[in-house]
């Protein structure tokens, strides 16, 4: 199939011929079709380079543009300072983006992706993209269109940074513009994102978000039904549509002006629906023959869009045939002639080097940042003292004061959290005193809360989006697995995802609960490379983690889930009614261990007893009864379930020579399996042990508490514990 698309192209073109009267279209004048011609020849010999570098075991990508060379014209239309994230099938677009920034090499970035090179500018080596700072090119996955939400936040963002006097990478007039398939349009990601840009413009909020669905209708194997992407985008009354077909180039240039032109002007947001056709299938591996008729893919190819730009240069005589083949064995040959220089480049070896945008902050950085921040801070509430005794909610709200003072582009927004101050009135008061660009109701969708963030901060904020319940993080959680975490690591730390992301969770609710709000289901937040999971019990370690994890993404990039314990955010008591030992005064900057380390309560010799969450004050009674009968225990609040505090764990562990892992989450795949696993790989000697709560969702009611862990079978463990 390779070879039918270079051979059919050359003998198609080698037949064109000029035709009496006709003319180049003024809107599309003699040097911009050369420019775009170049372009789309050089991405389909970028193609074609990389089946003979995956044949000949130097290259390692052969998702290919081929076909979709005519989104080089949307390039055309926009400005180099425009944002982009972009579809896997964007050569022609990254080309003509390089060729609009003097002296830069788009052929060489494309080529050294393909075999995976260090020197590649973008992901180092570690997966091919198309992105690139000077071209304000953003790397994206693009799988799924799970880049759609992360879109329609920075385009959101922009307006929403200059009225808060916060400097962004773009000139003010920047259109964004993103970029995915027809099979995407289908997904879930996309629709949300869709609709949520939809009732943005609806709201009047300025969205300056230019949509191109290219649609080739195929998604791999699977047909696109014919006319379905019309029908979906063609009468949105908050979203103009406008169409046009790669294989009329004249109409296409017109029609990409014209949307970069209603979105530049009228800051709403627009969708360019790109009629495409796929060549030489999905990727190298994909014998389209096995689900497509030959007649199939001679249709295809008698569309290819450098064979009908061709036919118009050479139809109008601006080219001469020779000249049009000539263009195209040249660009073949300065392809190749790179491809021979890259070819045997260094690639990643180092798992430490590979892993390095994934690394934590420093956390004496961070704690130093604090310290001098501190100054900052601003004066408690009328009715409070610095010594006020605080709950977990009130420390969490006061933080966020604190942080707002110390960086302006703080913005905290999701649903219910404006006027209402969230559902347990977390953030109560912070839209009176911070206004409502700064606090803001966000609509009910969990991907889209997510991908606002994900824009924001790239755009220089620092969102603090919420996401009301733990359990309903999951069905959006690839906006933080595949989006946010892979950002740093596709831009060789280039781009990172400033956010934190807070999340009322755990179980132990009483009179309200089920499921979808008693929920300690944490494995999928664990395992994410990259990501900070923030896990406060007490009101001091609320706040001073909290501001922490804000300093850590203003500072370092770094994205963040910070866990907070529903059932402890306005507990007072800890042993009997009435003894306030479940609050505490607004912390000072000294008094926090720091990110990424453990507090212990209590100095026993007979036993360690780690845990966090609302493990923490059961394993405090718990050692409080055993103190009375003369068994001494040391209580380590984890607080950081990643990274995990190993030296931390390790030192108090070896102190007592027996651990008792207190775990209310799952027994499988909980917190208690990595803590237990890092004392083996530690080699630590002394006996362990662990309690977990069942394997099971939590029920409505009663019934909750049979399967989650209880403080009577803590007692229990760390009892038969001592005695063995």
């Amino acid at each position: 199939m390779t070879e039918q698309v270079d051979s059919e192209l050359r003998a198609r073109a080698a037949g064109l011929s000029r035709r009496p009267g006709a003319v180049l279209p003024e809107d599309l004048p003699a040097e911009e079709a050369l420019a775009l011609l170049d372009a789309m020849v050089t991405s389909r010999h970028l193609d074609l380079v990389a089946r003979e570098l995956r044949a000949g075991g130097q290259g390692f990508y052969t998702i290919g543009s081929a076909g979709h060379e005519s989104n080089a014209a949307v390039a055309a239309a926009l400005r180099p300072t425009d944002p982009a994230l972009l579809h896997y099938r964007s050569g022609g677009f990254y080309l003509r983006r390089a060729a609009q920034v003097p002296g830069h090499d788009g052929v060489r970035d494309v080529l050294l992706g393909l075999v995976a090179a260090r020197d590649e500018p973008m992901s180092a080596g570690r997966h091919k993209v198309f992105g690139h700072p000077d071209l304000h090119v953003i790397p994206q996955t693009s799988t799924i269109a799970s880049h759609l939400p992360r879109a329609l936040g920075l385009a959101l963002a922009l307006g929403r940074a200059r009225r808060l006097g916060v400097r962004t990478p773009w000139p003010e007039d920047s259109v964004v513009v993103c970029s995915f398939g027809d099979a995407s349009a289908s997904h879930s990601t996309a629709a949300g994102a869709i609709s949520s840009t939809m009732q943005a413009a609806y709201r009047g909020l300025p969205v300056p978000l230019l949509l191109v669905c290219e649609d080739n209708g195929l998604g791999i194997s699977v047909r696109t039904p014919t006319g379905w992407v019309e029908r979906l985008y063609a009468d949105r009354p908050d979203l103009p549509y406008l169409t046009a077909d790669g294989n009329d180039p004249a109409g296409l240039a017109r029609a990409a002006r014209e949307a970069v032109r209603l979105v530049r002007t009228r800051r709403r947001p627009a969708l360019l629906h790109l009629r495409t056709v796929r060549l030489m299938g999905h990727a190298g591996t994909d014998l389209e023959t096995a689900y497509r008729t030959p007649a199939d893919i001679a249709a295809d190819l008698a569309r290819d869009p450098l064979l009908a730009l061709a036919d118009l240069l050479v139809a109008t005589g601006t080219l001469a045939v020779e000249d049009v083949l000539d263009r195209y064995r040249r660009a073949g040959e300065h392809v190749r002639a790179v491809a021979a220089e890259v070819a045997g480049s260094p690639r990643q070896t180092d798992p430490v080097e590979i892993a390095a945008p994934l690394r934590p902050p420093d956390a004496a950085r961070v704690r130093e940042r604090l310290r001098a921040a501190g100054a900052a801070s601003p004066s408690p509430e009328p009715e409070q003292t610095p010594a006020t005794p605080l709950t977990v909610a009130r420390a969490i709200n006061r933080a966020l004061l604190d942080g707002a003072a110390c960086h302006p582009g703080l913005l905290v927004f999701g649903e219910d959290v404006g006027r209402k101050g969230g559902v347990y009135g977390v953030t109560r008061g912070l839209q009176r005193q911070l206004g409502e660009t700064r606090v803001f109701d966000t609509l009910l969708d969990e991907q889209t809360i997510l991908g606002l963030g994900l824009g924001a901060g790239l755009a220089g904020l620092l969102p603090v989006p919420e996401i009301q319940y733990l359990a309903y993080l999951h069905n959006a959680e690839d906006q933080l697995r595949g989006e946010g975490a892979t950002l740093p690591f596709f831009s060789d730390g280039r781009y990172r995802n400033p956010m934190v992301v807070r999340v009322p969770g755990y179980g132990y609710q009483r009179g309200f609960g089920g499921h979808f709000h008693n929920d300690n289901a944490l494995g999928v937040l664990r395992d994410v490379p990259g990501l900070l999971i923030a896990s406060p019990s007490r009101p001091e370690d609320a706040a001073s983690m909290l501001l922490t994890c804000l300093e850590a993404a203003a500072g370092d990039g770094a994205l963040s889930v910070f866990l907070e314990p529903i059932a402890l955010y306005h507990t007072t008591d800890l042993h009997e009614p009435g003894d306030g030992l479940w609050t505490a005064p607004y912390p000072d900057a000294g008094d926090d261990p720091g990110l990424g380390r453990a507090r212990t309560h209590g100095d026993g010799e007979d036993l360690t007893i780690v845990t966090f969450g609302n493990g923490l004050p059961m394993s405090l009674r718990v050692a409080r009864r055993l103190a009375r009968d003369g068994i001494g225990a040391r209580v380590v609040d984890l607080r950081w379930l990643a990274p995990l505090p190993v030296d931390d764990l390790l030192r108090e562990a070896t102190a007592t020579g027996r651990v008792l892992v207190v775990d209310e989450t799952r027994r499988t795949g909980g917190v208690s399996e990595g803590v237990v696993t890092a004392l083996v790989d530690a080699a630590y000697g002394g006996r362990v042990t662990r309690v977990a709560s069942s394997d099971s969702f939590i029920p409505l009611g009663d019934a909750a508490q049979a399967v989650l862990l209880s403080e009577e079978t803590v007692e229990r463990a760390a009892r038969a514990l001592v005695a063995t």
